[in-house]
């Protein structure tokens, strides 16, 4: 087995640039701009443990990735941030077909009033910009 010789350092460095490719610049820099001592800490463990050490691993390109998190978040109503990481999907190469496919896919497996609502940001997002599908 290889030795793991990455630093917290490196972690947070790679989650950073990870971050910043799959949710933007501006989303990033406004949570940073937010950090106090209060959610210092939280903002270093998600950029280095889910940006860092999990969207980082060679396993699943982005896009697979996209399509988990949209189906975790319905799955759980995080709806506000559903509308973020569709935005990223968009990002990390998902046309707007393919994400109507994983929100229909959610449909059977995380609920139809779930489904519903995903399509409802989903509509919203889309409105913001024309597409570029």
């Amino acid at each position: 087995m290889a030795e793991n010789t990455r630093t917290n350092q490196d972690s947070y460095d790679e989650g950073m640039a990870v971050r910043r490719q799959v949710l933007g610049s501006i989303h990033v820099d406004r949570a940073n701009s937010s950090v106090d001592p209060t959610t210092a800490d939280y903002q270093d463990l998600i950029t280095r443990y889910a940006w860092g050490e999990i969207w980082t691993r060679p396993g699943l390109d982005r896009r697979m990735r996209s399509a988990i998190t949209m189906t975790a978040l319905i799955a759980h109503g995080h709806f506000e941030e559903l509308a973020m990481h569709l935005r990223a999907a968009q990002r990390n190469g998902l046309s707007r077909e393919e994400i109507g496919e994983v929100l229909l896919q959610a449909a059977i497996y995380c609920g139809v009033p779930a489904a519903n609502q995903a399509f409802g940001v989903a509509q919203a997002v889309f409105a913001e910009e024309p597409p570029t599908d």
